[in-house]
């Protein structure tokens, strides 16, 4: 069975010859760590979403589209002490962020957030004009070339890479998270126009694409939710966003695309019936910590949705034991079901050793084959 076949079939609940092993990656101080402890220097690739022959971890294919403001904001440093960093990104949003710890371009905490380049009808209208879906640049150089080699492919292929467009997520990039929740109410004309423009530059981005090549997923990058819930309620996704998900779902359905994850950190069980009425037919990485444990929702839910990752990070930075009992508790009782691809609640954290990690892989690659 190839890894294409194999993923097909367990999102669709069929039987596979065993689950598809797949990782996200590590923060950069986990890396650091890990070639303290033995590591090898030259050996391993670290964007895990494309595989890695060396720790096992099976291929699958993203077509590189940039659905980035081109041209992007240029990078600006207002602010710099010895601590603190003050600056502009490419995407027009300003962040005070904390120097110290930060290694391979991985911080310690969460950059404060202190300005978005949309603020008010006026400034989204600007912000439009760096979304030209028909820019050549979008798409690879040697996109052709690609679309040949796509074609005989035996691996698993997404449209897009992987975070790179949300219809939530894109607002709050623009917006901000708390700004975004007051305009829901404040102006939702508005939201709903950026909502709309943001769906139209996606499909007018990508139609090229649907008639070029055969995809097999897709995958809205959302975050929006935290351990408490998600940060929009039940009656805010379906007026807004549900429209707009069952349109964008329904032009790749037709297209031959038969998969639709949803990447959101947090708990956002509450939207799950809402996602399942959309079209979504995945959710991930069900993060341990907010309580999104995949045996409970595949008992809630059954065949309705599809799920990846519920290994919970902090059990992996424990004991053999531990590990052992983690894997095995979320492994067990759904191999035989269908329908769960088991891998880290989200990327390896510096807590977790390389003897540990390579325990894990260890004893997951035997629970995935059935052993």
């Amino acid at each position: 069975m190839t890894g294409r076949e194999r993923l097909n079939r367990i999102l669709s609940f069929q039987e596979v010859d065993r689950i598809p092993n797949y990782e996200l990656g590590c923060w950069g101080q986990t890396i650091e760590r890990w070639y303290n402890e033995g590591l090898p220097r030259d050996a391993v690739y670290w964007h895990w979403f494309e595989g890695d022959p060396f720790f096992h971890l099976e291929r699958r294919g993203f077509a590189c589209i940039n659905t980035d403001m081109i041209p992007a904001f240029e990078y600006e440093v207002i602010e710099e002490t010895d601590r603190y960093l003050v600056a502009r990104s490419s995407r027009g949003i300003v962040t005070k962020a904390l120097k110290e710890g930060t290694v391979r371009g991985t911080r310690m905490s969460m950059d404060q957030y202190i300005s978005f380049p949309v603020k008010d009808k006026k400034s989204f209208y600007e912000i439009k004009k760096r979304y030209n879906p028909f820019s050549p640049v979008r798409y690879p150089l040697w996109w052709d070339q690609w679309v040949k080699i796509w074609k005989d492919r035996d691996y698993p292929l997404c449209l897009l890479s992987n975070g790179t467009f949300g219809l939530y997520s894109r607002l709050r990039e623009w917006v901000g998270t708390e700004n975004l929740s007051y305009l829901f109410y404040d102006d939702p004309a508005l939201v709903e126009e950026m909502i709309e423009f943001n769906a139209e530059f996606l499909l007018n981005l990508v139609e090229k694409a649907l008639k070029e090549v055969q995809f097999d997923y897709f995958n809205f990058f959302e975050d929006f939710a935290g351990k408490g819930g998600p940060l929009i309620s039940p009656q805010i996704f379906k007026k807004f966003f549900l429209p707009y998900y069952k349109k964008i779902i329904e032009r790749f359905k037709k297209a031959g695309i038969k998969h639709f994850w949803l990447d959101s950190d947090g708990d956002v069980e509450v939207l799950i019936p809402l996602m399942i009425e959309a079209g979504i037919t995945c959710l991930w990485p069900l993060e341990q910590a907010s309580g999104m444990d995949p045996v409970r929702l595949r008992k809630k839910y059954g065949n309705a949705i599809a799920l990846a990752g519920g290994i919970d990070k902090r059990e992996i930075a424990k004991e053999k034991k531990d590990i052992e009992k983690e894997l095995s508790c979320k492994i067990l009782p759904l191999v035989d079901k269908g329908g769960y691809i088991p891998h880290l609640d989200h990327t390896f954290p510096p807590e977790i050793s390389y003897s540990n990690f390579l325990y894990y892989l260890e004893v997951k690659e035997k629970l995935l084959s059935g052993k």
